[in-house]
């Protein structure tokens, strides 16, 4: 069982090396191919190489009015009018975006390289980089063994909030927001 320090020691160790060349879309769902590096830490020279997909579910917008109806369920007339309130431009409760993600751990591939970490990532990231053009929305991530879920996570966290203030203007422009 990971304890926080365990979290916040892969939050904190997780890099990308090589980032994906667009963001989620925000009208459409998007996948992202993953390549995640870690270092054995029993070993030396030993390096895991994870591969596999995440795929990001198209942003449902979460309007005023939506959570307005979140609070009716079973409350009074006080809760209702404040829905009511809620509801009204200006709200306090600015619409925001949701995102789905599904990660399937049968789409995963993993083998180990018994070579230095620096070696495989610079190998790797040249290989992955040649292919952007076919596959633009490939990364390469350095992580933790153990956590290495944890460091996917970040990383897909991490896309979410660089996707965002993108795909709210995408919501803008067409006038949803």
């Amino acid at each position: 069982m990971f304890t926080a320090d365990d979290f916040q020691y892969a939050l904190e160790n997780t890099r990308v090396l090589l980032g994906p060349q667009r963001q989620i879309e925000t009208f459409g769902n998007t996948h992202f191919r993953f390549h995640l590096l870690t270092e054995s830490m029993d070993r030396v020279n030993e390096v895991r190489v994870r591969e596999g997909t995440v795929y990001a579910q198209r942003p449902q917008l979460l309007t005023p009015a939506h959570h307005a109806q979140l609070l009716l369920d079973n409350f009074g007339e006080k809760a209702r009018e404040f829905a009511e309130w809620l509801r009204q431009p200006g709200s306090p409760l600015a619409a925001v975006l949701k995102y789905g993600f599904q990660f399937r751990r049968s789409e995963i591939s993993q083998h180990v390289v018994h070579e230095s970490v620096e070696n495989v990532s610079e190998r790797l990231c040249a290989q992955v980089a040649a292919a952007h053009a076919d596959e633009p929305l490939s990364a390469v991530i350095q992580g933790v063994d153990d956590a290495w879920e944890v460091c996917l996570l970040k990383f897909t966290m991490d896309l979410v909030q660089g996707s965002a203030a993108s795909n709210t203007n995408d919501l803008r422009r067409r006038g949803l927001l």
